[in-house]
């Protein structure tokens, strides 16, 4: 159960008042997902604001996802780092307490070249046993993953999966042609999963699923039981939400979302903030429009 097909959530990080993590409220969102047939939980991904995390927080919090869902469905660490040690120790760390698989940005900053990446990614999978996502998202770290790079790093065992984050549709095809039928291709935009699952990709890592688990679960599954209208629709039915979801920068508006929805998940950690007035307006049409708020 390490590898999942359909809709996995990058779930957001619920914060108490006094910005530490609120694990009663993580719990029923978990449970939540889980019961509105979300096939995998991402924990500490951006979506969770790792990047605001300290190293105890981040443990516990993988630590805490992994309990949680007691094998209902997988459970993915987000555990990439700009420093390759740093990875390693989170990722044997996500490892040890019983995470089904790790998610690697990119190294973002410092960044690399594409020799580089390889002996980065490559470290980091041979020091766990667990299977690795590789997390294309050039937009945030400023280097792209080449989809050469991703095809040499396919040979490794246990890389087994990419989540594609850069927007270009013909990137992901090139993927698509030069890796093996087993390697799986995720989406990592929410308004391009039937394009991707039109050239063989396996699902999302979504964060629309945050607010609408069920329908980008549908979106997905719709396609792979060979119900493509189904899912063409459900895909042009999100646009206009998912475009809001993203007016502002990721996790602003889908955490801004949740507590429009009275899931009451807190603020967001610095140098996050709270939405724009009329950004949050927009928001809370769509959220209407689609149903999700009265």
């Amino acid at each position: 159960m390490t590898l999942f097909k359909g809709s996995g959530v990058a779930i957001v990080t619920p914060m108490n008042t006094d910005e530490s993590i609120n694990y009663e409220k993580l719990g029923e969102l978990i449970d939540y997902q889980i019961a509105h047939h979300t096939d995998a939980i991402i924990i500490c991904g951006t979506t969770g604001e790792a990047p605001a995390l300290d190293d105890d927080e981040h443990k516990e919090a993988i630590k805490y996802t992994v309990e949680r869902v007691n094998k209902r469905v997988p459970v993915i660490a987000g555990t990439g780092s700009n420093n390759t040690s740093h990875a390693i120790m989170m990722s044997q760390y996500a490892e040890s307490v019983g995470a089904d698989g790790v998610l690697l940005v990119s190294p973002y900053y410092n960044k690399s070249t594409q020799r580089g990446l390889v002996k980065h990614f490559t470290a980091i999978a041979n020091s766990i046993s667990i299977d690795c996502i590789l997390y294309n998202v050039p937009g945030r770290t400023g280097i792209n993953i080449a989809p050469a790079t991703v095809a040499e790093l396919a040979k490794v065992k246990n890389i087994t999966a990419v989540k594609e984050a850069s927007g270009d549709i013909a990137q992901c095809v090139e993927i698509a042609r030069l890796v093996p039928d087993d390697f799986y291709i995720y989406s990592g935009n929410d308004d391009m999963i039937t394009p991707l699952l039109s050239i063989g990709g396996h699902g999302v890592i979504s964060v629309l699923a945050n607010v609408a688990p069920e329908e980008t679960h549908d979106l997905v599954m719709s396609y792979l039981d060979g119900d493509v209208n189904k899912s063409k629709e459900l895909q042009l039915q999100v646009k206009s939400l998912v475009d809001a979801l993203f007016c502002e920068v990721n996790p602003i508006p889908v955490k801004t979302a949740l507590n429009l929805m009275g899931y009451e998940v807190g603020n967001l950690r610095l140098p996050l903030y709270e939405m724009a007035d009329e950004n949050k307006a927009r928001l809370e049409k769509e959220l209407k429009a689609f149903g999700l708020l009265k």
